[in-house]
């Protein structure tokens, strides 16, 4: 027992370091700059422009064909994984100020939030070390793979299921502006609090909207026997472009998707670390 205190003691310490707030609210702004070049990627698809992938590799590669591009990309690698540290530290002992239930369902939602920047840290890593990888085609490979295994299609389409659910979940939370607890509303003035929010909301929105139409798709491309249509985000943005009045709804996901970078902003100030 003492044995457990004496970690959770030193977790919560390493968790109240001073360089590791640093560190998370550079990622921050590091996330942010990744979202509004998905959204100029998401908007580039909207109109027909052949481009890179709509996702966040393509995002992180884009970032890195710019001069000074990837040791940018590597700076972005190393602010996520901060956030990563910083998250998992929270899924173990934070959130103490909830009692509970709700702090039960705060740690698990900091474990996911741990495994998000994880994955988008080791992309950057990946991006960094070969520009030219592509997450979408390695998304269908091992969706293709899977397939062929035993019980593999009922995997994949669980896994559709759970990124589609995991999609409307962001729809919620961002409309119902659960993202306010975790911000310092105290210091902000009204204008900032209004503007944040709204940001936080349709950014939310446009993100969910985007992962339940790509876990969507993985479900149909489990039950059609299609690893095509299991390309993840940037499937899922060409699947509403070629749908009516497409090009216009991507668009408007596409300023959603900015706004949630603008939002990674703002919570580098704001965010409670």
């Amino acid at each position: 027992m003492s044995l457990t205190r004496n970690a959770q003691a030193t977790a919560a310490r390493t968790a109240d370091s001073r360089w590791l707030e640093l560190l998370a609210r550079a990622g921050f702004i590091g996330y942010g700059i990744v979202h509004l070049l998905f959204a100029w990627l998401a908007l580039q698809i909207a109109f027909g422009k052949p481009g890179e992938n709509g996702d966040q590799s393509g995002a992180l590669r884009t970032l890195a064909a710019q001069p000074l591009g990837k040791t940018l990309v590597i700076a972005v690698a190393v602010g996520l994984l901060a956030m990563a540290i910083w998250q998992g530290l929270e899924a173990a002992v934070g959130h103490r100020a909830e009692r509970g239930r709700e702090r039960l369902m705060e740690r698990l939602a900091s474990a996911g939030r741990t495994l998000v920047y994880l994955y988008f840290a080791w992309t950057a890593f990946k991006v960094f070390k070969d520009a030219g990888s592509n997450s979408a085609d390695q998304q269908e490979a091992l969706t293709g793979k899977l397939m062929t295994s035993t019980g593999g299609r009922w995997l994949v389409g669980l896994a559709g299921l759970v990124l589609a659910a995991i999609g409307i979940g962001l729809v919620i939370y961002g409309l119902r502006k659960k993202f306010e607890k975790h911000l310092k509303t105290v210091q902000m003035s009204r204008t900032a609090h209004t503007l944040i929010r709204r940001l936080g909301m349709a950014g939310y929105a446009a993100k969910g909207a985007a992962f339940a139409i790509a876990g969507i798709l993985v479900v149909v491309a489990a039950v059609k026997y299609d690893p095509e249509k299991a390309r993840g985000l940037d499937a899922a943005l060409r699947t509403l472009r070629d749908q009516s009045s497409g090009a216009v709804l991507l668009a408007l996901m596409a300023l959603g998707i900015a706004a949630f970078g603008g939002f990674c902003f703002f919570q580098s100030r704001y965010r409670k670390v």
